[in-house]
């Protein structure tokens, strides 16, 4: 599973080939879930909301640029949220 950024402990994965709705991967110590591309909500799994927000921050940021991965497939690193 591609880690494509880490920020604040926070870690963000795609598997490239997943199911649809596009969505992205993210670990926190004993926390994962998957987060729509799309709008940064859960689409399911566990995770503490202050590092969810942070998360839909960053996604929100990248949006496009995540969407392209997600189609293209083309894996690359995105930068972190500062």
């Amino acid at each position: 599973m591609p880690e494509i950024c880490r920020f604040y402990g926070i870690i963000v994965y795609m598997f490239f080939n997943d199911h649809n709705p596009p969505h992205f991967k993210v670990k926190y110590g004993e926390f994962e879930a998957n987060v729509l591309i799309e709008n940064g909500s859960l689409l399911n799994g566990d995770f503490p909301i202050s590092k969810l927000k942070l998360v839909q921050a960053w996604a929100e940021i990248h949006k496009l640029e995540l969407l392209e991965m997600w189609n293209s497939k083309d894996f690359h690193k995105i930068n972190p949220l500062q």
